[in-house]
């Protein structure tokens, strides 16, 4: 009875699991386009599920996770300036008790690189936060390699 009973326990879980499911409201997507023979534009692109959203790089601190982008270092390529982003949405937020700047549905970022070689790939990482008017999950971090030919 102990074994039977042990056994319908480990089956009830295993099928509990495999209903739970971890959310993921955003995913990325990369490219990169030549606008010469030096120099190229990365495009980072946020696809966000409907009632979600993530926040500008440009928020003050004290308040939710600004979206960050770390490039790994080579001598294949230079950054250009810095990641810019288009027009955000701001509001003032509540729970944080601040003006915050988030996207919805989807944002490209984009990043110019001077490039020292003709073909290389560009690899780093992505840091979000992700909300929705429910709960916010916590920062995530992504790593990215984007070939540019």
């Amino acid at each position: 009875m102990k074994r039977i009973s042990l056994v319908l326990t480990l089956v009830l879980f295993t099928v509990l699991g495999a209903v739970a499911q971890i959310e993921k409201p955003v995913t990325w997507a990369y490219a990169a386009k030549k606008v010469s023979k030096t120099e190229a534009i990365l495009y980072i692109k946020a696809n966000i599920e409907d009632g979600w959203h993530i926040y500008s790089q440009n928020l003050k601190p004290g308040g939710p996770s600004k979206t960050t982008f770390t490039f790994s270092p080579s001598s294949d390529y230079a950054l250009t300036g810095k990641t810019t982003e288009p027009k955000a949405i701001n509001y003032y937020d509540e729970n944080f008790k601040m003006n915050v700047s988030y996207f919805g549905n989807g944002v490209t970022f984009q990043q110019k690189i001077k490039l020292n070689k003709g073909a290389t790939t560009v690899k780093g990482k992505v840091e979000f936060m992700v909300c929705n008017d429910k709960q916010c999950l916590p920062p995530e971090e992504v790593s990215f390699s984007i070939p540019v030919k």
